[in-house]
């Protein structure tokens, strides 16, 4: 993990101050240029190891930087220029001005069309603009990314962390940028939390999976981080490891056939009402090695949205605060609110076929919140679907973003809810501080555990930090979901002392110190 690692902590941070003292100052703005710079030297690395693996096997490959690329607004007679010269590792040489000049005019162009005129990528770029101020500031940005690649190497080969892990740890410090302004109710899953929602649900291979509030893909990458995994599990067992969080991760290259990127390619979907983040998301899918994404620009509440019944699985963690238009609100939500949390639930819930299951993540308001939207939310995932587990969430998880207390809802469309199941969660993993330092207490290995384990005829025992509460007992509390509301703690009695002895031990403590200091002064005599 990053935290481990000053010397990624420390080039990250004197990127930013590059570019906050270069002029742009905005964070979005920052990220997108960065994210831009990546994308380039990860792409050129990426073709040069297909290069290589094709090189190795006999297999033809053709290359994205093979062939001539005509430069928009060029004349007709003008046959373009080879495409090896857009590569990272040939621009870089270039003189500072000559390099932005080419990087601007050029380079930028050709990724903004990298997919081909259909696909979402090239789609969503097409109103992106590279933003450098002066050429100085790219030479200083692509030294610190070379310094930075060089450190994730030495890290993967010393750590055994795959390359493309804390490549993505290093991405995610940088979106995290993005968050901590808090925008709108929104920040970003910390990864370990999206492995245990993805375990909780167990997406597999063939499965429709979305997300209807993706942002920079984190669900998206969990989906695909886990089918991988599991493909592993049931080929070669042996090749799987513990990651630091505790869950089973195994190398994926040799698993990863074009049969399998083909299926998961048609499988996973996100939607966002932000195109900087719908832009985010897809160069960082990319970057993890999912070449089509589909993610898209669509407000999920909106009357324009229609997806409904479509999906087999959803992980979500939908903005907490704000409103929307009664007048937008699409047709198919009945809630009689414009609160987004409460909406994107209901949305969740209608996305999915029948049979289909859900891990979301709602602040705890929503759990036992009074309005008649708060308790007709509760008694359709009661009622219309299992709800089969409600595991509370410390509050320091989203830290620094946020400090409000959450939980996750696991719940399938259509099913029968006799019993939910309760967890109380307690540690993460993680110090519940602004710092985040990793920790050895964490129970998300127990709760993936004990949920897999769940039956609703073992001994109950409410006092413990997960157990089942009956349907009846939940309806009678107005379908309340609080863990609170049913847990009970544990009041150890404490013994006192009679006082007539305190006052005696505390005479006897009066005459040691007194002859204590008799003595000392005999000795400073």
């Amino acid at each position: 993990m990053l935290q481990n690692n000053s010397n990624i902590k420390s080039l990250i941070d004197k990127l930013w101050n590059n570019f906050w003292s270069g002029g742009i100052s905005n964070p979005l703005t920052a990220i997108e240029q960065i994210t831009y710079l990546i994308f380039m030297k990860r792409l050129d690395d990426l073709e040069a190891k297909r290069e290589r693996d094709a090189e190795f096997t006999g297999e033809k490959y053709a290359s994205r930087f093979s062939g001539k690329y005509k430069v928009p607004g060029s004349r007709d007679d003008d046959e373009g220029i080879d495409k090896s010269e857009l590569r990272w590792s040939n621009f870089k040489r270039r003189p500072a001005d000559e390099m932005l000049l080419h990087v601007q005019t050029k380079v930028f162009p050709f990724l903004k069309d990298l997919n081909g005129a259909t696909s979402p990528f090239t789609k969503h770029m097409a109103n992106a603009v590279f933003i450098m101020p002066k050429a100085s500031l790219l030479v200083e940005a692509i030294n610190i990314i070379e310094q930075l690649f060089i450190e994730i190497e030495k890290d993967a080969s010393e750590g055994g962390q795959a390359f493309q892990d804390i490549q993505g740890d290093v991405y995610e410090l940088l979106l995290s940028e993005i968050a901590s302004a808090g925008k709108n109710g929104q920040f970003r899953t910390p990864r370990h939390i999206i492995k245990l929602m993805s375990e909780l649900v167990s997406p597999q291979l063939g499965q429709r999976m979305a997300d209807p509030t993706s942002g920079t893909g984190g669900f998206i990458l969990g989906y695909y981080l886990y089918i991988l995994t599991d493909i592993v599990r049931k080929t070669d067992p042996s090749k799987l490891t513990r990651d630091e969080d505790g869950f089973e991760r195994a190398t994926m290259s040799a698993f990863l056939t074009e049969e399998v990127k083909q299926i998961l390619a048609q499988s996973m979907f996100g939607f966002d009402i932000d195109t900087t983040m719908v832009r985010l998301g897809l160069m960082n899918l990319m970057m993890h090695g999912i070449d089509e994404p589909q993610i898209d620009y669509k407000d999920t509440l909106s009357k324009s949205f229609n997806e409904d019944a479509l999906y087999d699985i959803i992980m979500a963690n939908p903005p907490f605060t704000g409103n929307i238009d009664k007048g937008d609100i699409n047709a198919s939500l009945k809630l009689p609110t414009t609160k987004t949390e409460l909406l994107f639930v209901e949305r969740i819930f209608t996305m999915l076929k029948m049979g289909g299951t859900s891990a979301v993540i709602v602040p705890q308001g929503v759990l036992f919140g009074s309005g008649n939207a708060f308790v007709t939310l509760r008694k359709m995932l009661i009622e219309k679907a299992e709800l089969k587990a409600v595991i509370a969430m410390p509050s320091g998880v989203f830290k620094p973003y946020a400090g409000v207390s959450t939980a996750i809802l696991v719940f399938t469309k259509g099913g029968e809810t006799s019993k939910v199941w309760f967890y109380d969660m307690q540690a993460d993993g993680y110090t519940l501080d602004d710092k985040r330092n990793k920790i050895e207490a964490s129970d998300l290995p127990d709760i993936v555990t004990q949920f897999k384990a769940r039956h609703e005829k073992k001994e109950n025992d409410r006092e413990a930090k997960y157990f089942f509460v009956p349907k009846a007992e939940i309806v009678a509390n107005d379908y309340d979901l609080s863990i609170s509301k049913y847990k009970e703690e544990i009041y150890n009695e404490v013994v006192y002392e009679k006082p007539e002895v305190i006052f005696g031990n505390l005479e006897d403590i009066e005459i040691i110190i007194r002859s204590g200091l008799a003595e000392l002064k005999e000795l400073t005599k």
